[in-house]
């Protein structure tokens, strides 16, 4: 067996970048950037007003009652296409561009309207209420760096930009089988002895997460010759990845069945629980993840494992969301596998309290559903108390 970390690298360096296409920053939420993306147009590309007022010369109302004549308005989107001389101003509304000769704003609280005549009840200064060219950000300035995925805010700030479509990485195709003739789907006549497969549903929903493409294979019965259809089904995928088969059974069949196809195994089994019996090898030139059946095991290593290949796919840093926690309970100390038990997190008094389950079999789904972290403990690990520090993995 080999450690989590070892299993974690290899993996990793398995994987090379997916190439990019463009889209239009409309098909563009959660995508990753290909490219540096550089602004194409200044914002603002004018001066204008941050406030409803006035536009004039601050030399002109250095002091309250000075009088000025409105000469024409600039509301957003309608420039005044004068020039604001000695004693005039121009009516101007928030968003509207400052008229040349104007270096100022007076706002409309602090001036008084008699017909043409404007009075301002305040001294003003230069620059008051103005945002200058460029304020936000200038044309040709980078916004956003390859290897971003997409917010909302991200797009936002690219449509203010003039950027209308983007080159981002393609979502790489994530080909996965459910293995199993105990299995059927949700709705299905149960077969004698048998179980609902549910792993496939969590799994697709992680894959488009983590911003993959997920191709549904199916479920293959526990036959050599179901199971290396893969190698025709999955032809286009970026990577293959099947539930279940990876164990030491009689019917655990994915490498004996894939071998004549083509597979070349990496590693197989991890110090880890749960989710021991994993495989990792490639399948002609595409990569293979053989996750384990029970439904927790198989999450549980798809955060692991399959989360950063999605990540080394599109070119992504790979952070994992761990932090520090008080032990609501007591731990035992560990033996020489890596375990990842479910928990649930709160927030007392700005310190975070992880309280495993009582009960962590690998087939319990409903206490996965419930639980907000998994508590990782290193091989060997010593025995901690009840307030004592563990490190969670958030999911």
């Amino acid at each position: 067996m080999i450690s989590v970390a070892e299993a974690r690298a290899r993996i990793a360096s398995a994987f090379k970048t997916v190439e990019a296409e463009r889209v239009a920053i409309a098909d563009a939420d959660a995508r990753v950037l290909a490219e540096d993306v550089s602004a194409r147009a200044s914002q603002p590309p004018e001066p204008v007003s941050s406030m409803d007022g006035y536009a004039l010369r601050a030399a002109d109302t250095t002091s309250p009652g000075a009088k000025l004549k409105q000469i024409g308005s600039a509301p957003a989107g309608h420039p005044f296409r004068g020039r604001v001389g000695q004693g005039e101003t121009v009516r101007i509304f928030t968003g509207g561009v400052v008229p040349d000769g104007a270096d100022t704003i007076l706002i409309q609280e602090d001036a008084t309207a008699e017909g043409e005549t404007i009075i301002a009840n305040r001294a003003t200064i230069p620059g008051k209420h103005i945002r200058v060219a460029g304020l936000d950000f200038k044309q040709g300035e980078t916004l956003l760096r390859a290897g971003t995925r997409l917010s909302a805010r991200d797009l936002s700030l690219l449509a203010s930009a003039d950027v209308a479509d983007v080159a981002v990485r393609r979502k790489p195709r994530v080909a996965f089988a459910a293995t199993g003739d105990e299995l059927s789907r949700p709705g299905e006549p149960r077969k004698p002895g048998g179980i609902v497969a549910s792993s496939g549903y969590s799994l697709a929903s992680l894959i488009r997460q983590w911003g993959g493409e997920p191709v549904d294979l199916g479920i293959l019965p526990d036959t050599e010759d179901a199971i290396q259809s893969i190698a025709e089904r999955a032809q286009g995928a970026d990577l293959i990845v099947t539930m279940g088969g990876a164990s030491v059974g009689d019917h655990d069949l994915v490498q004996r069945a894939l071998g004549p196809k083509g597979f070349a195994l990496d590693f197989w089994k991890i110090a880890m629980r749960p989710g021991k019996p994993l495989i990792f090898g490639r399948l002609g030139k595409t990569p293979l993840l053989g996750l384990p059946g029970n439904p927790v095991s198989t999450l549980v290593c798809a955060i692991l494992f399959l989360k950063p290949s999605l990540a080394a796919l599109l070119g992504t840093p790979f952070r994992e969301e761990t932090i520090a926690a008080r032990l609501s309970g007591a731990l035992k100390e560990n033996d020489t596998r890596q375990d990842y038990i479910r928990a649930t997190l709160a927030l007392r008094n700005g310190v975070y309290w992880a309280e495993p389950f009582s009960v962590q079999d690998s087939s319990m789904l409903s206490i996965f559903a419930r639980a907000d972290c998994l508590i990782v403990r290193a091989p060997h690990a010593q025995a901690v108390a009840q307030g004592g520090a563990v490190e969670v993995l958030v999911l």
